[in-house]
């Protein structure tokens, strides 16, 4: 049977379109037959990942994207499916995220987990949702801007306070701060320089008063055995009063107070010699008496002598009658 030429050009055709579509899927990972290890994952959020984009873990580049789909019409879900190079260990714990690369296509990166069972053909990976460059950097700058704003807005507010408080008055009282302060400014500089005399080696006050106060240290350096010996005195001194039994002696005083004060009650009780002759009136008078008999019979004594003694010498007995009261010399003592 001989064939056409229309018929050799369509078959070839046909060979050269199947190749070239198997040569492309190849290119992009993809193969007709859907043979090997495939994982799923799914995300909110696809951030422009492409069929062949690569997969890696470590670093290391374990297979690619081999088809994205929609899970449903609402595409709140995107439904990715990788294909890897071989059967790699990747414990059920481990977790895909996409990494966006500003200059580049963006990539899967599989964190492993430390899970001891692992995961199979088919086996739907965790996912985490992973901030890209631009998106954190937005987020940190977000709230810088709105605190610049908030800056912004209150500078603007002190700037609306000042202008209406500087007002002509206000103007007034500030000049006359102003004019205050150098007024004090003055007062300062002439204290400053008050201070400078004290302050002055030869003639300043501070300087004589740390020359008394060196004259004084050098008199206690120079009687410094006088002061030591006189604070060992008043240690021996003080060991003395404190070896002393001052208990003791306070107690006999306070015997010695009472002995006096019974003393001195029987002074004043008539009990007693002594009582009756201090408290006794009639007593009192009885002695008096008996001293001024016994006066009168002395001065009768020696103003009548012969009454009492009759010797020849003084001649006749004297025969006047006896004295009834002392003489005047007498009473005088």
């Amino acid at each position: 049977m001989k064939i056409s030429n229309e018929t050799k050009v369509g078959a070839l055709t046909a060979i050269a379109i199947t190749f070239m579509i198997l040569g492309f899927n190849f290119l992009k990972g993809r193969s007709i037959l859907k043979t090997g290890n495939f994982l799923c994952a799914e995300y909110p959020d696809a951030k422009g990942l492409m069929v062949s984009n690569p997969v890696y873990i470590n670093g290391f580049q374990v297979g690619s994207v081999y088809e994205i789909e929609n899970e449903d019409a609402s595409l709140k879900k995107i439904l990715i499916t990788i294909k890897l190079k071989s059967a790699y260990n990747i414990p059920h714990s481990s977790i895909a995220s996409i990494k966006d690369n500003p200059l580049g296509t963006p990539s899967i990166s599989i964190a492993l987990g430390k899970d001891s069972n692992f995961m199979h053909s088919g086996d739907t990976l965790l996912t985490s949702a992973s901030p890209g460059l631009l998106d954190g950097l937005t987020d940190k700058v977000a709230p810088v801007a709105d605190q610049l704003k908030n800056t912004l807005h209150s500078l603007d507010s002190v700037l609306k306070n000042v202008g209406s408080i500087f007002d002509p008055n206000t103007k007034h009282n500030l000049q006359e701060t102003i004019l205050n302060m150098n007024q004090t400014t003055a007062a300062l500089a002439a204290s400053s320089v008050s201070i400078q005399k004290m302050l002055n080696e030869q003639s300043g006050s501070i300087a004589q008063s740390m020359s008394n106060m060196s004259s004084f240290t050098k008199n206690l350096s120079d009687n410094n055995d006088k002061v030591t010996q006189t604070l060992n005195n008043l240690q021996k001194t003080t060991d003395h009063l404190a070896k002393a039994d001052i208990a003791g002696t306070v107690d006999s005083l306070k015997s010695a107070v009472s002995r006096m004060n019974g003393i001195l009650g029987k002074l004043n009780s008539t009990d007693g010699s002594i009582g009756l002759l201090m408290n006794d009136k009639a007593l009192y008078n009885n002695l008096t008496n008996t001293i001024r008999s016994a006066n009168i019979l002395m001065d009768d004594l020696r103003a009548h002598p012969k009454r009492y003694v009759n010797i020849s010498v003084f001649g006749k007995k004297d025969k006047t009658g006896p004295l009834m009261a002392p003489l005047n010399d007498s009473t005088k003592h």
